[in-house]
């Protein structure tokens, strides 16, 4: 879904709910237009603020798959980013929304620099966050200790360079595969938190968005990290379905370090 349609839809579900105050209130005539001041304040971000960071939890050096503790949060985390509208996408409905989330960053894509102005003011405000995918999306179970180091030491530079940030502590190994010989090189980069999640909106590949929304209604819940990707178009298509399963289930989207102290 591009700019324009999304936008077309919030000011639709505004017009229903301002008509149905006025007709609720009994103070507009039928077939009139409602009074609305020129100076009215536009309408709040269809997402809450992230909660309160002095709340944040501590976690160790070890492998996570959810959040810890209770709460109401989902941590959507973003995969890849091999189609640069997607990733577009993904920026314009943070932009529209207040969506806050995790890209994990395969840093060869172009991608992330075509995008690094609309995206960087959005990192350096800290409504998305930016973690280490590797630098081409390889197995690193395959790979020796020392080709690991370069997968996550280049995405490292391009981090920095680019967006002023490193991705350290979280890294995410492609396919999920690791094991202690990748966790041991990774942690001595830094990246001491490989994350891992809780449930998928398996669109890695193609997929239908039926199936997309289908997935987000069984994994979209509280303390969930969940794992979507940057590389097809049908989640672009469904932005508002998702933000209505979020709504309707009081739940509130972070990044990781809105709600996590890393080890020291």
């Amino acid at each position: 879904m591009d700019r324009r349609s999304f936008l077309a839809l919030l000011a639709a579900g505004t017009s229903v709910v301002l008509a149905g105050c006025a007709s609720a209130g009994g103070e507009t005539p039928a077939g009139s237009a409602a009074a609305v001041p020129a100076s009215a304040p536009p309408p709040p971000p269809l997402l809450p603020p992230p909660p309160d960071r002095s709340k944040r939890a501590p976690i160790g050096a070890d492998m996570i798959t959810a959040l810890p503790g209770t709460g109401s949060n989902l941590a959507l985390t973003v995969d890849d980013g091999a189609d640069a509208d997607v990733v577009g996408a993904y920026i314009q409905f943070a932009k529209d929304t207040g969506a806050r989330f995790t890209f994990f960053v395969t840093a060869s894509y172009p991608a992330w620099t075509t995008h690094r102005a609309a995206l960087r003011p959005l990192v350096d405000a800290g409504q998305i966050q930016l973690a280490n995918h590797t630098w081409d999306h390889p197995d690193l179970t395959k790979l020796s200790g020392s080709a690991v180091a370069a997968q996550l030491t280049k995405t490292q530079k391009f981090l920095k360079d680019n967006y002023g940030v490193d991705g350290r502590p979280y890294f995410r190994p492609p396919y999920g595969f690791h094991n202690a010989a990748v966790d041991k090189v990774a942690a001595d980069l830094g990246y001491t938190v490989p994350t891992l999640w809780y449930g998928s909106l398996s669109d890695s590949s193609v997929i239908t968005e039926d199936y997309l929304l289908e997935c987000a209604r069984k994994y979209f819940v509280a303390q969930a990290i969940v794992i979507g990707h940057a590389n097809h178009p049908a989640v672009t298509h469904v932005y508002p379905r998702l933000i209505e399963i979020i709504r309707q289930r009081n739940l509130s989207m972070v990044t990781l370090n809105d709600v996590l102290i890393p080890p020291t």
